[in-house]
């Protein structure tokens, strides 16, 4: 098996010059033409006309953005330098919280390479999108300028990225995709059970980008294995792992409009009517003796997520945002220790063997289980309101889980230990599943303006670190290692001692909803 070399771009400023770190890319992507390493421009050490660099937005790669003043003409310039002539791929990184569109000009050496070109409204001067193009470049200095066309001025330009044209890139979630299709059928994926939900999510978010309806069409092969024609669906959820793959249920909806998703999405919503709770309101983990007036960090993802997606899709949202709120509060102030981080799980009632007498808690912070935390948090945060009571609590939970995980993080790998606060112990292990499941909540909550911007480069490196895990094999298809398998609540050496799995789920999953937000950045 050939392991890839696979490192995220990485740019630092050093005054107004920008010093770009190579970044090698996959020898199996195109040999004969190796890509080199793309390089960020940041827009307030361009040419400005017209326009103020302003830095009272999170979620920048740089020190701030460039605020095009509201004027036909107001443009930012940029001098790339290029050591070859050809095609190259233009990336403009704004941000547009207007309710309109604010196209641009783009000329190269001024040359119109893409008129009136849109920048579309994306609610938010703090959420960030790329408007991507392929431009010709001359060997030596270019000028790339992006001008507004209508009064209203530009959009807030952050940084312009200039690299291949990506004929020599891989796309890692297209090809982790592909692989895991080519590997199993939806009829012999897997049960009904939260790692295929997991993988599943990924996968639909794929899909979104690429428009595959392949993809689409192999979730619904799936989830047609257990919804019948009138809705019906042969699942009792007694315990919140059987919830997640729930939210396939919403997708489906959402993409076909047919009611017997809604009818089986609904019977998960039915059913915490009367689920069991702790005396301040957590849902058990399960409904089973064994685990009895117990909350995991894990639950909270196969709940909560689903829960949110259901009221927006059915018009249920004041239940469950303030329900979906109400798990994260009492989760995390049960679970979260001074540190930051959150314990594997919480008894109530200290009867379960690994429970502390005194406060419930079970011994160790096991890295998936935080994982699921944090990636509940910044889900159930992007979907409720903005003025929602219990918002500024979820805020500070996930600030103070954000400084936790960032104190963890392995220097040398950038990724994260399978007891995370004791990576210093010789017989630990970085895990590649809650690695990708920290670098996705870091860096969606850096793009949300939940957490403070330097989060972003933690984020970085720890993307480099999960690539690093990826590897292809004889058969040309993608394989991701180092990946826990499916776990209880233990000690310190039963969770070192969990078997490491290449494309397990749990990671496959983590893995594309990782991409997806970071391969762009």
């Amino acid at each position: 098996m050939k392991r890839l070399t696979i490192l995220l771009q990485v740019a630092t400023l050093a005054g107004s010059a920008l010093s770009a770190v190579p970044v090698p890319v996959p020898a199996a992507a195109n040999p004969a033409a190796p890509a080199t390493a793309p390089v960020r421009y940041e827009a307030e050490d361009a040419a400005i006309s017209r326009g103020a660099v302003e830095s009272n937005h999170a979620g920048v790669t740089g020190s701030g953005f460039v605020n095009y003043e509201n004027a036909v003409g107001s443009h930012v310039e940029f001098t790339v330098d290029s050591a070859q002539s050809g095609k190259a791929a233009l990336g403009l990184r704004f941000a547009n919280g207007t309710a309109a569109g604010r196209p641009l000009d783009i000329t190269v050496n001024g040359q119109l390479i893409a008129g009136d070109q849109a920048f579309p409204a994306i609610g938010s001067w703090t959420g960030r999108q790329t408007k991507n193009l392929t431009a010709e470049l001359g060997a030596g200095t270019n000028t790339v300028r992006v001008s507004s066309v209508t009064a209203s001025g530009g959009p807030n330009l952050d940084s312009l990225t200039v690299g291949d044209d990506g004929s020599a890139a891989t796309d890692w979630s297209v090809a982790m995709v592909e692989s895991t299709m080519a590997r199993y059928s939806p009829s012999a994926v897997g049960g009904w059970s939260y790692p295929v939900g997991l993988y599943l999510y990924g996968q639909y978010l794929v899909y979104q980008r690429t428009h595959d309806a392949r993809y689409l069409d192999y979730i619904k092969g799936y989830v047609d294995r257990f919804v019948d024609g009138s809705g019906n669906i042969g699942q009792s959820f007694n315990n919140l792992d059987s919830m997640q793959a729930g939210r396939l249920l919403n997708i489906l909806h959402h993409e076909t409009g047919q009611a017997r998703y809604q009818k089986a999405a609904q019977k998960i919503r039915n059913r915490l009517n009367s689920y069991p709770r702790t005396a301040d309101g957590g849902f058990w983990h399960s409904t089973s003796d064994s685990r009895r007036s117990q909350l995991w960090a894990d639950g909270v993802y196969m709940v909560n997520p689903f829960l949110v997606e259901y009221g927006k899709e059915f018009g249920d949202s004041t239940y469950t945002d303030n329900e979906a709120t109400r798990q994260l509060t009492v989760y995390g102030g049960h679970l979260q220790v001074a540190n930051g981080l959150l314990k594997h799980a919480f008894d109530e009632s200290r009867d379960a063997g690994w429970s502390d007498p005194k406060t419930g808690l079970a011994p160790e912070n096991w890295c998936r289980a935080i994982g699921w935390y944090s990636m509940a948090i910044v889900n159930v945060l992007d979907a409720v309101p903005a003025g929602h009571p219990r918002r500024a609590e979820l805020l500070r939970l996930l600030r103070k889980l954000a400084a936790g995980i960032e104190k963890y993080q392995d220097p040398g790998t950038g990724r994260w230990f399978q007891v995370v606060d004791r990576g210093s112990h010789s017989d630990n292990w970085t895990e590649t599943s809650c690695s990708s499941m920290f670098t996705f909540a870091l860096s969606r909550s850096v793009q949300q303006g939940y957490i403070d911007g330097h989060y972003a480069e933690v984020a970085r490196r720890g993307y480099q670190g999960v690539l690093a895990k990826v590897e292809l094999g004889g058969d040309g298809r993608t394989d991701l290692t180092d990946i826990s398998i499916g776990t209880n609540v233990g000690n310190y050496g039963y969770y070192i001692k969990r078997d490491r799995k290449t494309n397990d789920f749990h990671g496959l999953g983590a893995f594309l909803i990782m991409n997806e937000q970071l391969r762009a950045r």
